[in-house]
């Protein structure tokens, strides 16, 4: 494993959605949610995670969004790359384009629809781990990608892969987080990637979050990293209920249909606008919504 910077690739990573307008990434519209990351406190940004609808853009499409994110973060928080594919040679492509173009790190998910074998994952990230120098996390996210990713596994891939630094957890599993951390130690980098468990996710020692929500309370979402980061229980705990609702609403569809919904509701996007298969809300979850931004204090 890499050692890294005690204070690098900790706090809130905001997994930032894809704008679209009429069809195109929309590059503007990018730049200005960078920025809002930035005003609002957040600790990194995430560049083509699973709320940037990745699986709808082109290798191409993926590339330049990463360089319009390390051009407008211009230093000033971390960008770190998601860089998984279901396709070797696609996670290749883009692991290597990432280090080229000024990532900070790189995040690869365990090849999704393939199910591959325990040893297949070891093999892969083997494989991945050696073509770039940057920090590398693993997504683990088995309820999108339909499979685990298991301890004994974790364990070889940290002794074989010299650049790995930790795992972003994306799946209702507190005890593993345990395991890990007894396993690998408090410098190994636990993201929580499921809203709801990011307080006790970070009170057990995760490094922070790479939640969605952080699109619409990007403030709120920092301020629970340092909270915990404080030691503050009473106040971290006071900001878990004050997200709560809108951590759920996240999944009251397929993510990110809720959150471009919100974001749109409060100006931060012209427009909620999905590709194929994807569509917006529907008029019966915008209405459900509306009362959760109105109860949220952020409808004006």
């Amino acid at each position: 494993m890499m050692k890294i910077d005690a204070n690098f690739l900790r706090g809130s990573v905001t997994p930032l959605i894809t704008p679209f307008r009429d069809g195109e990434v929309d590059h503007e519209a990018y730049a200005r949610l960078v920025e809002f990351q930035l005003a609002n406190g957040s600790h990194g940004i995430l560049v083509n995670g699973t709320t940037a609808e990745p699986s709808t853009l082109t290798v191409a499409e993926r590339k330049e969004l990463l360089r319009t994110a390390v051009r407008v973060a211009a230093g000033r928080i971390p960008v770190v790359a998601a860089t998984g594919s279901q396709s070797h040679a696609e996670t290749v492509e883009l692991t290597e384009a990432a280090q080229a173009d000024g990532a900070n790190a790189v995040m690869v998910v365990t090849p999704y629809y393939i199910r591959p074998p325990q040893r297949g994952l070891l093999a892969f990230y083997r494989d991945i781990g050696r073509r770039t120098e940057l920090p590398l996390l693993i997504y683990h996210i088995p309820g999108r990608t339909a499979v685990n990713v298991e301890l004994d596994t974790l364990r070889q891939i940290a002794n074989e892969v010299p650049t790995l630094v930790g795992i972003k957890q994306a799946v209702d599993n507190i005890g593993m987080v345990s395991d890990m951390l007894r396993e690998f130690g408090p410098a190994f980098r636990i993201f929580v990637g499921l809203e709801e468990l990011s307080f006790p996710m970070m009170a057990i020692g995760a490094c922070g979050m790479m939640n969605a929500v952080a699109n619409v309370a990007p403030r709120l979402v920092a301020d629970l990293y340092e909270a915990v980061a404080a030691n503050d229980l009473p106040r971290a705990r006071e900001l878990h209920f004050a997200l709560y609702e809108l951590n759920k609403a996240v999944f009251f569809d397929t993510n990110p249909i809720p959150m471009k919904y919100m974001m749109r509701r409060l100006g931060l996007l012209a427009r909620n606008e999905h590709r194929l298969p994807m569509l917006p809300a529907a008029e019966a979850l915008e209405r459900r919504l509306d009362e959760v931004l109105a109860r949220a204090g952020l409808l004006r």
